[in-house]
């Protein structure tokens, strides 16, 4: 049976100095440390693939700005052309191009907005991100389980470079656990990766960790 390994992996920080909610907008790239962070998970992977840590045979990345300029230093270490999976990309938000806070959230015309929080009411339900997050992840571990038997390799690595929320919700989902959440415990730091691995179907591991920790922002940003 073939041990497939996707890796979950949160694009470097946006530059967004007016602090805007930009969700699926176009136009938003890394900050400089946000291709600094890039470069490191190039490096943590191209380390990965030299030492024999890993067999990575597949790149995917949501259709934005963001995790193109991210993906990019792994795709060139690697020698590897990322493919574009529109499932993988940010949760759909309702506040998306506003600067939001408490005073935004409370004004009468956007109280039907945030009246149900663990659904959420102001965007894509956490379960269809679940489901679709899902849906990309089986698509690379077909691909994956393809690759090993093609070159008789007992397991092989894909990642996927996404969005804060869409990662924490297929590994809560992956996990069993329940879907609504504080978005404060979210563990799914900037240019983190986050592990599921496979046997055949079965997931058998699920591992954190936080390649940028010394890059992370004083104070996190919006959008993600």
């Amino acid at each position: 049976m073939t041990r497939t390994r996707v890796h979950l992996t949160r694009h470097g920080e946006v530059d967004n100095p007016e602090g805007i909610l930009y969700g699926r907008l176009p136009g938003y790239g890394l900050s400089e440390r946000g291709g600094r962070m890039a470069q490191r998970l190039g490096e943590h992977y191209a380390a990965a693939q030299e030492t024999g840590g890993a067999a990575i045979r597949g790149l995917v990345r949501s259709p934005l700005q963001r995790t193109a300029e991210t993906i990019a230093p792994t795709a060139a270490a690697l020698d590897l052309e990322p493919v574009v999976d529109e499932r993988v990309i940010e949760a759909g938000n309702g506040f998306e191009g506003m600067r939001v806070d408490r005073r935004t959230l409370l004004e009468p015309a956007r109280l039907a907005m945030v009246y149900n929080p663990l659904r959420p009411s102001w965007g894509e339900a956490y379960r269809a991100q679940a489901l679709r997050m899902t849906a990309a992840i089986a698509s690379l571990r077909r691909r994956l389980e393809d690759a090993a038997a093609a070159e008789g390799l007992e397991s092989a690595d894909g990642i996927i470079v996404s969005h804060q929320l869409p990662i924490w919700m297929a590994r809560r989902f992956a996990e069993g656990r329940r879907l609504w959440h504080d978005p404060r415990a979210r563990e799914c730091a900037l240019g983190s990766v986050t592990t599921l691995t496979y046997d055949g179907g079965t997931l058998v591991g699920v591992d954190y960790r936080d390649v940028c920790a010394d890059l992370q922002p004083a104070r996190a940003g919006v959008g993600a």
